[in-house]
């Protein structure tokens, strides 16, 4: 028995699957601001670690353009990563039919998450094709940030999807502690900065 696969292009977005709920946007807006702003504090925390961003961020040709660590808006960045997921939340909501619903729901998100927002920037960012062209940063040096992006947009995708089609009471309480926490130690390390 063989089967044909229809190319992407010729292939139609029909309706979510049978017996599957599209989220309303009170809960794709929620769900998408915890999961980004969980996710993003976990690849930053590991790349930060990782790749050394404290003395990366150092380096004459990085510090002209990036904020140190200690910096307090780098430090309140976390309780800004709410507004990111209400933009996310925006961007995927007339979309939902496309990714809610569906087995590889997740992979299309990743996709549209790499493909407009990491590579496709219309401005020059650090590792969008634009800034790799036009920016006088070394083109492996602005690449090694795809290792926190990249990632950071797969959990992303698949964190939110699996929540919207799958609804768990643990789950929803699991993000919001992790989120809670996400809130209030960037808010603690502000009030108690020397």
């Amino acid at each position: 028995m063989s089967t044909t696969i229809e190319p992407i292009a010729h292939q139609t977005i029909t309706p979510a699957a049978t017996g599957s709920r599209l989220p309303s946007f009170p809960e794709l807006f929620a769900k998408t601001a915890i999961a980004h702003s969980v996710t993003y504090m976990f690849m930053g925390i590991i790349a930060s670690t990782a790749m050394n961003y404290r003395e990366g961020f150092a380096r004459p040709e990085i510090a002209c353009y990036m904020r140190q660590l200690s910096d307090p808006r780098v430090m309140a960045g976390p309780l800004f990563q709410p507004i990111r997921g209400l933009i996310f939340a925006l961007a995927f909501y007339p979309i939902r039919q496309a990714l809610f619903g569906r087995r590889r729901g997740w992979l299309v998100m990743w996709w549209l998450l790499v493909a407009i927002g990491i590579l496709g920037t219309f401005g020059p960012a650090p590792a969008s094709i634009e800034g790799l062209i036009y920016s006088s940063w070394p083109a492996l040096g602005q690449m090694k940030g795809w290792l926190e992006v990249v990632p950071q947009a797969l959990l992303l995708s698949g964190i939110v999807c699996y929540w919207v089609n799958h609804p768990r009471k643990w789950l929803d309480w699991t993000l919001g502690i992790l989120f809670a926490v996400n809130i209030i130690l960037p808010t603690l390390g502000l009030l108690t900065r020397k």
